[in-house]
């Protein structure tokens, strides 16, 4: 009985690791091979647009979503076929939501979003390399702005990897931080909220222990706290009405709407606490009738 148990935990701890090696290698490697193969097999040395690799790790993450979590986007047309925009979204423990979104965004619509991504994801070996294939930055207010300008989207979590690891019942935590609100403002861009349903139930962060893990984050600025789950529930991504540009806001004002924004995205469609089973069970209801 008690290997049972220990195995138990020990799965539910092991898969979301499992996930991240298929996000940390596997992604990789299809750069990788894709790389040989264009460099090595066609003699080409420069101007790699990496476009084939692109959409198959899109589409790993597609069906992945479809097949473990039932995914689904509703409202998918807020995202805009052409022209600039930036998204604000909730940081999950494991953000699997939002890669499917990237994927969804490739696919679907050919909009390749910009992340903006924790230094400490750059610093990965290998990993690094499919963060910049993915056009992935650790981002400034100057480079964000000119991306906009350039007509591109740019997705950021403003709660970072303090919000992935000590947000309890959907909590933001996001510290007054108001950098992409200036963003917003100085390229005079529309702000998309986004928010993923049950996306804390699907990974976990463990609760005890959360003063130590805190102060180990403030020296370390890694990702400390142990992450179990992999519970197949039911996700759906909301895509918010964009809160268009307002030439009278203030960046604090901008940051204080989007916040107010998400957290009503979070009381309308989030049923807090949340439940495993039940966000389980959400997969053999009904989908929208708006969904991707």
């Amino acid at each position: 009985m008690l290997i049972y148990l220990l195995s138990a935990v020990f799965t539910l701890f092991a898969l979301p690791y499992f996930v991240l090696s298929i996000v940390g290698f596997l992604a990789p490697l299809i750069v990788f091979v894709y790389k040989f193969y264009h460099k090595i097999l066609l003699n080409k040395e420069t101007c790699i647009d990496y476009i084939p690799a692109k959409k198959l790790i899109a589409f790993i993450f597609t069906i992945h979503g479809y097949i473990w979590h039932s995914y689904e986007i509703v409202n998918f047309e807020n995202i805009p076929e052409t022209g600039a925009a930036l998204i604000i979204y909730y940081h999950a423990a494991l953000p699997l939501d939002y890669y499917y979104l990237i994927s969804h965004c490739y696919l679907f619509k050919n909009r390749h979003l910009r992340t903006i991504a924790d230094r400490f994801l750059f610093k990965i070996p290998v990993f690094n390399i499919f963060m910049d294939v993915m056009k992935a930055s650790p981002g400034s207010v100057e480079l964000c702005t000119q991306m906009l300008k350039e007509g591109k989207i740019v997705a950021i979590a403003p709660g970072g990897v303090r919000e992935a690891m000590f947000s309890r019942n959907y909590n933001l935590i996001w510290n007054n931080r108001i950098g992409f609100a200036k963003v917003a403002i100085a390229a005079k861009v529309p702000i998309i909220p986004v928010f993923t349903v049950n996306i804390r139930e699907a990974y976990r962060t463990i609760s005890f222990g959360e003063k130590l893990f805190q102060k180990l984050y403030e020296i370390t600025k890694f990702p400390v706290v142990p992450i179990y789950g992999g519970f197949p529930v039911k996700l759906k991504t909301v895509i918010g009405t964009p809160i268009e540009f307002e030439s009278d806001l203030t960046a604090e004002q901008l940051a204080m709407k989007t916040a107010e924004a998400i957290k009503a995205l979070i009381k309308e469609h989030q049923t807090i606490p949340g439940s495993i089973i039940d966000a389980t069970l959400e997969r053999f209801t009904v989908k929208s009738k708006n969904y991707c």
